[in-house]
């Protein structure tokens, strides 16, 4: 059952980052493999990690398009989600990339100062696809690259057995955990592969685990160096982004998902109860958070969490998660969730509040969150799912200094600088800068500076 507390008796350690960290042992040594080897440690560790280890890692276009026009087919429904999600992001993600301004701007006369926003040349996107292949992270991860303008996105997501070599796999047994049916023909899991075609990635590759952010990051003979790695994965993936930042941009290292919701009497139990669940469903270890002034209404919510997980057929994962992660906090005042969101800083925040001066008050003044979901209807799994938005954010307190994926990931801001000949501000700034050489002790900085002015 979920855990009730005031506000002041919330242990001080919840507030504080959770660690997720994985064998930094282990991801060493395979992204050293990686580097040394190239594709034949690709093999060796699929051989370990994997189903399949095909003997060309590239899926072929045909056999995305193929995906795509097979869930077209089979299932309609699924299919035109992942076309209306897509449109949706696309649309949200062309917008922050028109937000980035290229601009000239002459500071002093003569010095004329500017501002261009440049895409990387090749991005990386990682899908996972264990338990739950993430269907809607290709869309997250592919499409901000896309509006950016990247010229190369690719894809690794884990392998899977090709249907054609399911027979031959069967006969050996092979094709599963420990086992790897090695030599056939790449493929993934299926929905991944029709998203991967629908938002229109360049090429995906059947790499799974901390090998595959090892071969985006130094390239192989089959996969080709990045500019910057996004996307989720377990302990192992995001150990190895740790480790490999610097030589790549990666987007951030993600923990246990999580939200918190402020609700007041407006709210419907059931519905706060649902959305507590949809995030305890993820993992054992996500955290479903709810800040209420309401005592009573606490416990009609901790009663349909109840009531509900006994028909959510994640209950296993989802129960874990209420009863050793979940918290319900009570605050003598609805004012307090503020200073309780700010200290969180919780990846999803939800307003489950009636219109009004104390909900706008408190959206005016919360400001570490990845995303905010105002008002009843507008619930998280939105964000998650079909909105424009994208899930992909920042977990264990770090929205306190970053926001979640988008358009800016892929961007370079740079800076350009046009001086004129004699003029007054090209004057000031060249003797300018050679006083402040000759402070520093760098006389060939100072030289260089009053050549240009004559001095």
């Amino acid at each position: 059952m979920i855990t009730i507390q005031k506000y002041n008796e919330v242990e001080p350690d919840f507030f504080k980052g959770r660690p997720f960290d994985g064998d930094d042992k282990v991801v060493t040594s395979v992204l050293e493999e990686v580097q040394k080897r190239g594709d034949a440690a690709l093999r060796l560790y699929g051989n370990k990690f994997d189903v399949a280890v095909p003997a060309q890692f590239e899926i072929p276009q045909e056999e995305l398009k193929a995906a795509a026009e097979k869930l077209r087919m089979e299932k309609r429904d699924i299919y035109d989600a992942i076309v209306y999600s897509h449109d949706l992001a696309l649309k949200f993600a062309k917008l922050q990339r028109k937000s980035f301004k290229d601009f000239e701007e002459e500071l002093e006369p003569g010095i004329i100062t500017g501002q261009k926003t440049i895409p990387v040349e090749t991005a990386g996107c990682y899908v996972p696809a264990g338990r739950f292949p993430l269907v809607s992270t290709v869309i997250m991860t592919v499409t901000p690259a896309v509006a950016a303008g990247v010229k190369n996105v690719i894809m690794c997501t884990p392998p899977r057995v090709h249907p054609d070599d399911k027979i031959a796999a069967g006969k050996t047994g092979a094709g599963v955990p420990g086992k790897a049916f090695v030599g056939g023909k790449p493929y993934a899991d299926e929905g991944i592969m029709a998203a991967a075609y629908i938002c229109g990635v360049n090429h995906l590759y059947a790499v799974g685990g901390s090998q595959a952010i090892g071969a985006m990051t130094y390239g192989t003979d089959s996969i080709p160096r990045v500019d910057v790695i996004v996307g989720p994965g377990n302990k192992f993936v995001q150990e190895a982004k740790k480790a490999v930042f610097g030589q790549v941009g990666i987007d951030f290292i993600a923990g246990p998902t999580e939200v918190m919701i402020i609700a007041d009497t407006s709210a419907d139990p059931a519905w706060v109860a649902a959305d507590l669940l949809a995030q305890a469903e993820h993992d054992v270890v996500a955290q479903p958070i709810l800040v209420t002034a309401d005592e009573d209404f606490a416990h009609k919510v901790s009663a349909e969490i109840e009531a509900q997980l006994e028909t959510l057929t994640t209950k296993a994962t989802a129960r874990a998660s209420i009863d050793n992660c979940g918290k319900i906090i009570l605050v003598e005042k609805l004012e307090d969730a503020i200073e309780v969101a700010n200290r969180k800083a919780p990846e999803h925040l939800e307003l489950a509040m009636e219109d009004g001066k104390l909900r706008d008050k408190i959206e005016k003044n919360v400001f570490n969150y990845g995303s905010l979901f105002i008002g009843h209807y507008a619930a998280e799994v939105y964000g998650d799912y079909a909105a424009g938005l994208n899930h992909t954010l920042p977990t264990s307190t770090s929205a306190r200094y970053t926001g979640g994926l988008s358009v800016r990931m892929f961007l370079k801001t740079v800076t350009t600088l046009r001086v004129k000949a004699g003029k007054v501000g090209t004057v000031k700034s060249g003797a300018a800068a050679g006083y402040l050489g000759d402070s520093e002790g760098l006389a060939g900085h100072a030289r260089a500076a009053r050549l240009r002015i004559g001095k």
